[in-house]
């Protein structure tokens, strides 16, 4: 028994620990909204989590030192956004919410529980957008359908197909920095 017991006490010092390989921050920021009006009281729950990953890399990671220095590596930041609102739960990889221009008429783009809802400047509806299976969105007006996704500075491009012309036009929301 007293062999069996140092056999084990000895397997498990001389197995060896790995280091750290990432160094993770995970943030959560929760924001409960609730409205009350004549129809009943309505709860919306916004979920935002933020991780920054960033690998842990050393300067001379061949020389014979025993202390090494670590080099500084570039750090990976990803959000998600979950929306929850009567019931439907909404997640949202990058809030697009903002403020957006086209021909000089300015635009909100807001998260809804189904994707996000565009308004004219007068504060009525004017389109939805809805998210497809490959990150893209299908914009749909009163007698508009389009083909929309965001490019890489955060603008809203729509591609719409003409019949008559028998052409794609496109048009460009940009956004408004703030």
């Amino acid at each position: 028994m007293k062999t069996i017991t140092l056999s084990l006490i000895a397997i498990l010092f001389s197995m060896s620990t790995q280091a750290q390989i990432k160094n993770t921050k995970s943030e959560v920021k929760k924001t409960v909204t609730t409205v009350t009006n004549a129809e009943g009281e309505k709860k919306s729950v916004k979920t935002e989590e933020v991780k920054e990953n960033q690998k842990i890399e050393l300067k001379n990671a061949d020389s014979n030192d025993l202390n090494k220095e670590i080099k500084t590596s570039p750090v990976e930041v990803t959000s998600t956004t979950t929306v929850s609102a009567n019931g439907v739960t909404n997640s949202v990889d990058v809030d697009r919410s903002s403020y957006y221009d086209l021909n000089g008429e300015r635009y909100q783009v807001k998260l809804s529980e189904s994707g996000y809802n565009i308004y004219q400047p007068n504060a009525k509806k004017a389109a939805v957008l809805r998210k497809t299976s490959n990150n893209n969105y299908i914009y749909s007006a009163k007698n508009k359908t389009s083909f929309g996704y965001f490019n890489a500075d955060g603008n809203l491009i729509l591609e719409s197909y003409d019949p008559v012309t028998d052409k794609v036009t496109v048009e460009t929301f940009m956004i408004i920095q703030k």
